[in-house]
């Protein structure tokens, strides 16, 4: 399960994940992706709440990660240590801005 909060102030999207990004609740963070960002400055994902992600949910942030390179760019701030663990694992801990 994966809840979603959005929050846009200065045209910048904030997106706070809670529960587990993966290959059944992606689908539903890329179809709020497609409604809210177009745009948009910048991006954040607030991670503080996020459990798991697996390869579906990595490959959404990279998804919007090329989208908003010619735009402000996209952070991931709240990074929790289980799925900080995985950046690292995986490598996109050296591919997406994290604070």
């Amino acid at each position: 399960m994966l809840t979603i909060q959005t929050k846009n102030e200065n045209n910048i999207l904030t997106l706070s994940l809670d529960g587990r990004l993966d290959t059944t609740t992606a689908p539903l963070l890329e179809d709020e992706l497609q409604k809210s960002l177009p745009g948009k400055d910048a991006l954040i994902f607030d991670l503080e709440k996020l459990e798991y992600i697996s390869s579906a949910g990595l490959r959404v942030l990279l998804s919007a990660q090329k989208r908003m390179l010619g735009e402000g760019g996209m952070k991931l701030i709240h990074v929790g240590e289980t799925v900080a663990e995985i950046f690292e694992v995986t490598g996109f801990s050296d591919i997406l801005t994290i604070e």
